[in-house]
């Protein structure tokens, strides 16, 4: 399972009834933030999550309104008596970028792991977990600006009837299921010999300030929830999303319909957009299962269960 709190939905500058944007999902212990706009760790503490088990933070790029709030929230994990490392991933620039900001906070009892993105697309795995991958893809805004992909993978059903066949010793069958290779002095067993064709896993997409582009349909193809930047909600704004390379509510119901997620949540709205819900009848006639996504919107992905 994969829990996913959009703690953030406001771009460009906070309101007192909407932060700066932010994602937050957890898996296995872990936490995942992708950026961090003002107003994190207040939006983080309203829904009672912790920022000691933060192990990595995304930024998409470095406008304010996705990176303000990194100081204090790097405070607050020290804070927390967190030690382990934290691996940092964006675009080029970001270790000089964060190493700026933390001229106030220069004391951290953790140490900071760096990846700067230089490829159109890259992927690593979430430290630890070999079946949670982390996609990273350019996306079209006026500075470089990447959208994140997270899939975690589901491993067959464990065959009993083949490890017996087999000869495996019944101790080893838990290890096997949960992907581990074994030597022994009777010989090497392996996860393949036990377990079926591996079964559908989870796929989350996060993408935000972007012009539409094929790499978010690309990533976003069949993925259990795509969060979208709709930042103009207003059909007379439809100019000033091109000129500013951002996007308007039709054009991300026209990227999920062509990617076809099970549900689109939209985020990052202008300041000037008050009430997000009332320009959603155009983009629900082109992709129906879209919710214009407020602060602290919770979800938890689960697989299937057939």
């Amino acid at each position: 399972m994969i829990d996913v709190c959009l703690l953030g939905t406001g771009g460009m500058m906070p309101l007192p009834y909407r932060y700066l944007t932010s994602l937050m999902l957890r898996y296995n212990g872990k936490g995942i933030l992708v950026d961090c706009g003002e107003g994190t760790q207040v939006a983080l503490r309203k829904k009672g999550w912790s920022p000691k088990p933060v192990d990595v933070i995304l930024f998409t790029h470095y406008h304010a309104d996705h990176i303000s709030g990194l100081p204090g929230m790097l405070l607050t994990m020290g804070n927390a008596e967190r030690t382990e490392p934290v691996l940092m991933a964006g675009p080029k620039g970001l270790s000089r970028i964060v190493n700026s900001l933390r001229v106030i906070a220069p004391e951290l009892p953790f140490e900071i792991q760096f990846l700067e993105l230089s490829e159109r697309e890259q992927t690593f795995d979430l430290p630890g977990e070999k079946d949670f991958h982390i996609h990273a893809f350019r996306v079209s805004h006026n500075v470089p600006c990447y959208g994140f992909a997270f899939e975690l993978d589901r491993a067959g059903r464990f065959d009993a009837a083949r490890a017996q066949a087999q000869g495996i010793p019944l101790k080893l069958w838990s290890r096997l299921q949960k992907g581990e290779t074994i030597e022994t002095e009777e010989g090497t067993y392996t996860p393949d010999m036990v377990l079926g064709p591996p079964r559908k896993g989870l796929k989350l997409v996060y993408s935000t300030d972007t012009r539409p582009c094929e790499s978010i349909v690309k990533y976003a193809s069949g993925a259990d929830l795509l969060i979208c930047e709709g930042m103009y909600g207003e059909p007379d704004k439809a100019e000033k999303a091109r000129e500013h390379k951002h996007m308007t509510f039709t054009e991300a119901a026209r990227i999920a319909r062509k990617a076809a997620p099970k549900q689109m949540w939209l985020t990052h709205y202008s300041p000037s957009l008050i009430r997000p819900e009332e320009y959603m009848d155009p983009v629900r006639s082109i992709f129906p299962e879209s919710i214009a996504a407020r602060d602290g919107r919770t979800t938890t992905l689960a697989f299937e269960e057939k």
